[in-house]
């Protein structure tokens, strides 16, 4: 995604505080996706494997599993359902019937803390780069191959990092004690 949002991968966010307040639709749903993100890579930082392993109660939910389902959600509704292209490995050996329910929370421990981040972040990547091609040629009522528009595609996105951001909150407050709402204005947009 280009900075026009004021959000550049790798640096901290531009605040554009009159374009977040007043902007139109698509600000508005690009921002508060990007927003979301980011705390969620907040939560998930510097959190080591055991971190990342870490399951409340009887909840299969851990931190890598929710970087492991979150870049499958990204892959599923940017680049299949959106750009009508394949899922990046490991995702384009996936099938989502049989392996929605536990294939992140099962497989996510095999994973170092390294490489489940750079899943996640290139997943992001990839997400941001079908969506600016998108808004490059339309609006958010374009529809996508499978008859869902933009606007309710973006609405799925921020609704999945609300909710999976409120479980990387108790689950990353159970790891070290960190709490918060959001990221410090230093923390970098993954």
């Amino acid at each position: 995604m280009s900075n026009s949002f004021g959000f550049t991968s790798g640096q901290p966010p531009e605040w554009d505080l009159e374009r977040f307040l007043r902007g139109d639709e698509i600000d508005a749903a690009v921002i508060t996706l990007e927003r979301n993100r980011r705390t969620f890579a907040w939560k998930c930082a510097g959190v080591d494997a055991d971190g990342l392993r870490l399951r409340l109660g009887p909840s299969s939910v851990t931190l890598g599993g929710l970087l492991k389902h979150l870049a499958w959600v990204e892959e599923l509704y940017f680049q299949d359902r959106l750009a009508g292209r394949q899922s990046m490995a490991p995702f384009d050996q996936l099938d989502a019937e049989r392996d929605w329910d536990d294939w992140a929370w099962r497989t996510a421990a095999d994973d170092t803390p390294d490489a489940l981040r750079a899943l996640w972040v290139e997943s992001v990547r990839r997400s941001r780069a079908a969506l600016d091609d998108a808004l490059t040629s339309g609006g958010l009522e374009q529809t996508t191959a499978d008859g869902m528009n933009l606007r309710r595609l973006m609405v799925d996105l921020v609704e999945e990092y609300a909710r999976h951001t409120g479980h990387a909150d108790l689950l990353r407050e159970q790891v070290d004690g960190a709490t918060g709402e959001g990221p410090p204005p230093d923390f970098p947009v993954p």
